[in-house]
């Protein structure tokens, strides 16, 4: 394992390359002295990396694309399986992408940032979030996404689920052993909090969940 002057070793996985420069140049910052960063394109090279590394913490950056939200998040479900010590930070596109991590990520995170963010608040965050202990979902930084609206409940999660996969409403409120009506107000709650106004906005938005294990007959939820 590579050892670099008892600094804290930290994987920024960011494939645009003028985030990247702008990534650097915040990281010059001397709150962020503790740490050294890593900069990889894509997933697979940070796994090769950690053959030679011990890294603490791992931040991931969206670019706002479906497919690239649902590939790292579901890398960081992974990591979270495979390495659960190592801290894992989202970096969201904008403040909606990191409200629809914040409700539909596949594994608990250490934080939540926006890019969108001024510089001066998204190193004060990232710093923030580098000095905490490991606590999950807990952090100061966090509470603002997960304060604007309350959290999809079982019922809510689950529709999106079948959803994802195909299914109609009278066939959801088959599984769940709802009546039809029961599951549309549930759909459009999710819709609300999800921030989306369309069924093809939900279903962009719930794609996160693909990919993940599931039970095609969960017990009925309790919302």
């Amino acid at each position: 394992m590579e050892i670099t002057a008892g600094k804290k070793h930290v994987a920024i996985i960011e494939k645009c390359m003028m985030s990247e420069a702008g990534l650097r140049h915040l990281f010059t910052s001397p709150v962020t002295k503790k740490y050294y960063f890593h900069f990889f394109k894509n997933h697979a090279a940070f796994s090769k990396a950690q053959k030679k590394t011990n890294f603490f913490s791992v931040i991931y950056a969206l670019s706002g694309m479906r497919e690239h939200r649902r590939e790292g998040l579901l890398n960081l479900y992974a990591l979270s399986q495979s390495h659960p010590d190592i801290q894992r930070i989202v970096l969201a596109d904008d403040d909606h992408e990191a409200r629809l991590v914040s409700h539909l990520s596949p594994s608990r995170l250490h934080g939540i940032v926006s890019k969108s963010a001024p510089l001066n608040v998204l190193l004060t965050h990232l710093g923030t979030l580098l000095g905490e202990t490991r606590r999950i979902n807990e952090n100061i930084v966090n509470h603002w996404y997960i304060s604007q609206s309350r959290m999809l409940s079982p019922t809510e999660r689950a529709i999106l689920h079948y959803m994802t996969r195909g299914f109609s409403i009278p066939e959801i409120a088959t599984h769940l052993e709802r009546n039809i009506k029961t599951i549309r107000a549930h759909k459009f709650n999710a819709m609300a909090k999800l921030g989306v106004h369309s069924d093809i906005g939900l279903l962009n938005a719930a794609d996160i969940l693909m990919g993940l294990p599931f039970d095609e007959k969960p017990r009925p939820a309790v919302a």
